[in-house]
């Protein structure tokens, strides 16, 4: 394997969540323990990761509901959750907020791994996988990982890591409508007036950028959020 499998864990049990890293490193994968969904969720945003493994009753972003946030940015990055919470109806509720598997606490570090190993497998994340950082927006070129802007006719423009960000999530949605509570929660961790306004200026500051090429526009939609128009 030339590259390791990158795994995004959010526990809020500071213990729990020390020793499931551990027994994940142990194994060779790279892991970014988080402790709330919300911090989780902007983790997510910044990275690209191979595997999600949720707790489900956690502070300011329960499991259910980043899981949800997160099949709205990605709709392939497997999810797995782990909870106290073994009724019936708690898994039912958990697969279709987005989840490929549910493990009940406390668990034998045994099945826990197999149960990561199975889920990677079906995935086919056997070999490296090559993460797009570069993208064309009509004439012009988007750096993500060097958050820069190449434009055919003038001078490279350097952008701030938020509006690099965001123009990511534009990006990754291209030509699709992109709620504003996702860019908000993925970028800021939260959703509130405040930085709301944050977000409309950045907008306006990416489309000023962008006008060089009259065919890649940002367009508001009222009341949801926005769409990149690309070529």
């Amino acid at each position: 394997m030339t590259q390791k499998i990158k795994i995004l864990l959010v526990e809020d049990d500071i213990n729990l969540g020390f020793v499931v890293q551990d027994q994940l490193k142990n194994e060779g994968y790279d892991v970014c323990l988080s402790t709330n969904g919300s911090d989780g969720l902007q983790k997510f945003n910044e990275k690209t990761y191979h595997l999600c493994i949720l707790d489900v009753m956690m502070p300011k972003k329960d499991g259910f509901t980043l899981a949800k946030d997160i099949r709205k940015l990605n709709s392939s990055v497997p999810i797995l959750f782990l909870s106290a919470k073994n009724q019936q109806e708690d898994k039912v509720e958990g697969f279709k907020s987005g989840a490929d598997d549910y493990i009940t606490k406390p668990f034998s570090t045994e099945e826990f791994l197999l149960r990561v190993k199975a889920i990677l497998k079906r995935v086919n994340l056997i070999d490296e996988i090559e993460v797009k950082t570069v993208f064309q927006l009509g004439d012009i070129s988007f750096d993500s990982e060097n958050y820069k802007l190449d434009f055919k006719t003038e001078p490279s423009k350097k952008l701030t890591k938020k509006e690099s960000q965001i123009l990511l999530l534009l990006v990754q949605n291209r030509n699709k409508v992109l709620t504003r509570d996702i860019v908000l929660n993925a970028v800021w961790g939260q959703d509130d007036y405040f930085v709301g306004r944050s977000l409309d200026v950045f907008i306006t500051k990416l489309r000023k950028y962008l006008k060089i090429d009259e065919r890649v526009e940002i367009n508001n939609i009222h009341g949801v959020g926005f769409k990149l128009i690309t070529p």
